[in-house]
């Protein structure tokens, strides 16, 4: 059976070659303090899985959690005190990429598409056929997709060197910096505001606030209050535990009897407008102004904002005719 940690143990080793070829780029100015940073990332994969097995007791790794504390504390003066830096992209000319675009064609886009395609089969078809961990095909199916989009891209491209793609992965890497970890803490965040009750406390104060069996204030404080978790945590992933705990399942469902998969699927909805307006959603607003080297940072968002706005009316609407 294939298990999910090889999957981020790959990811961590990925992080460590990376890690070392930073170390050896001299056109880098932190090469030292970049190279920390990676591969102290990279490593924290597989310490993990010792941690969380020791946690579930299952008979595997006894390790202790403070050392993998100390090593986020760690990445987050590297990055909080800007000792990321970039070196000089090992890549070809521009007439070189120009030609290769020209012979190329739209199969240039023939590994991206592979990534969803095998995904897709994965979970599919192979979710309950012992291969993989149970519950785990889709995400498997994703690392799985990538590995294969790999070779799919180097057949393609007629590439034989596994250095290129990893110079050029370490390039993008470079390129997002610490931004490209800003996801994962957000959900991290989410997590901890569930677990701490902000969404009962969320819930006592809408509850002491809105008027008995007011439907429309409720759908209101629900969307607008999924917008604005969203743009304060980057993700509405980690905004809708809370306000789902504090308004979507106890008043909308429970209390008023609104048809749960409307009320939690449009509610999501209003949170990816959140997204559409925050810095704080890096991948999505910020990583790509920095790839595209956009004079504004902020430039997709502005861009994006008169779209998030009639989106969270809309999706309030929506709820409050369709829902109930």
């Amino acid at each position: 059976m294939i298990k999910v940690e090889w999957l981020y143990w790959l990811v961590g080793l990925v992080f460590v070659v990376m890690a070392l070829q930073m170390a050896t780029d001299r056109s880098n100015p932190r090469r030292w303090t970049s190279a920390a940073f990676w591969g102290l990332l990279g490593l924290t994969f597989p310490y993990g899985t010792g941690v969380a097995d020791a946690t579930a007791k299952n008979g595997g790794w006894t390790l202790p959690a403070e050392p993998l504390g100390v090593a986020v504390l760690a990445l987050i003066v590297l990055a909080g005190f800007n000792f990321l830096g970039k070196g000089v992209p090992v890549t070809s000319t521009p007439e070189e990429r120009e030609a290769s675009a020209t012979r190329l064609g739209s199969r240039i886009f023939v590994p991206a598409l592979t990534i969803p395609l095998v995904a897709i089969v994965c979970a599919s078809l192979l979710d309950t056929s012992g291969l993989f961990e149970t519950g785990k095909a889709t995400l498997l199916g994703l690392g799985l997709g990538c590995l294969v989009a790999l070779a799919v891209g180097m057949l393609v491209t007629g590439e034989r060197r596994l250095s290129v793609p990893l110079h050029s992965g370490r390039s993008m890497l470079e390129a997002m910096g610490s931004a490209l970890l800003l996801p994962q803490l957000l959900a991290v965040l989410g997590s901890i505001f569930a677990l701490a009750g902000v969404g009962t406390q969320v819930g006592r104060i809408v509850h002491d606030v809105l008027p008995d069996q007011s439907k429309y204030l409720a759908v209101l404080a629900y969307c607008l209050g999924m917008f604005l978790f969203t743009v304060i945590m980057g993700n509405a992933f980690a905004a809708f535990p809370v306000m789902t705990a504090a308004i979507g399942w106890p008043v909308l469902i429970q209390q008023m009897h609104g048809d749960a998969p409307a009320v939690l699927a449009i509610g999501m909805l209003a949170g990816f407008s959140g997204t559409l307006c925050t810095p704080m959603a890096a991948n999505f607003n910020i990583v790509p102004a920095t790839l595209l080297e956009l004079k504004d940072q902020y430039g997709p968002i502005k861009a994006q904002i008169p779209t998030a706005l009639p989106l969270l009316v809309c999706s309030t609407a929506l709820m409050a005719l369709f829902a109930f």
